[in-house]
């Protein structure tokens, strides 16, 4: 998925940034909403004992157009549920986690009707809701938040002057420490890939 996803961006990126009427275009001074869902897809083999799975959830964030091509963008999310198995897949337990993640975007055709960006930033997880199952039935699990740095690459499509559809691929280094029974198990290298399509707004 992630490297049809890269393919389609990077065609439409060659295909699709033409001149458009300015009226399209984001200005200084625009906010930008986006709203839709987004798939995480933490690495394999993210720890030597359990595995984190792959969640789906409602995602929006908000950007401010510094100048015709920066942006500043802040992701918000409603919690991603991920269940957690052993690494013969017996499921032990789940979490949540909310990644609330800051980021500058550079936007190198801002006058044309495909708006590719690229994108870096900082990254706060916070875990909570953690739960066992199985054979870890009765033991306390907890995932301490976990800060690291984000990148991505995305897409706005212009639709007229108001609404644009987007898509994006994110990667964000995740990697919380674990305990069970307050015993530490080292850390969880989560760092996924988040895939997202969603609907925006300009204001």
């Amino acid at each position: 998925m992630r490297k049809q996803l890269t393919t389609a961006l990077c065609v439409a990126a060659m295909l699709g940034t033409g001149a458009v009427n300015t009226a399209n275009a984001f200005d200084q001074g625009d906010w930008l909403i986006r709203a839709g869902a987004s798939v995480t897809d933490p690495k394999s083999d993210n720890h030597e004992i359990v595995d984190v799975k792959s969640a789906t959830s409602f995602t929006f964030n908000i950007s401010y157009m510094m100048t015709e091509a920066w942006s500043l963008e802040l992701l918000a999310a409603y919690p991603f549920k991920h269940n957690i198995e052993l690494l013969d897949k017996t499921k032990v337990g789940s979490t949540k986690q909310l990644p609330p993640t800051l980021s500058v975007q550079y936007h190198w055709a801002p006058n044309s009707k495909f708006q590719p960006y690229v994108g870096a930033g900082i990254n706060y997880t916070h875990f909570s809701s953690e739960k066992t199952e199985g054979p870890l039935e009765g033991t306390d699990l907890s995932l301490n938040g976990s800060w690291g740095w984000a990148g991505e690459i995305g897409a706005d499509v212009m639709l007229n002057d108001k609404w644009f559809l987007n898509g994006s691929i994110r990667y964000i280094s995740i990697e919380p420490k674990a305990r069970l029974d307050g015993v530490s198990i080292g850390k969880v290298k989560i760092n996924p890939w988040i895939y997202g399509l969603h609907v925006g707004l300009r204001f």
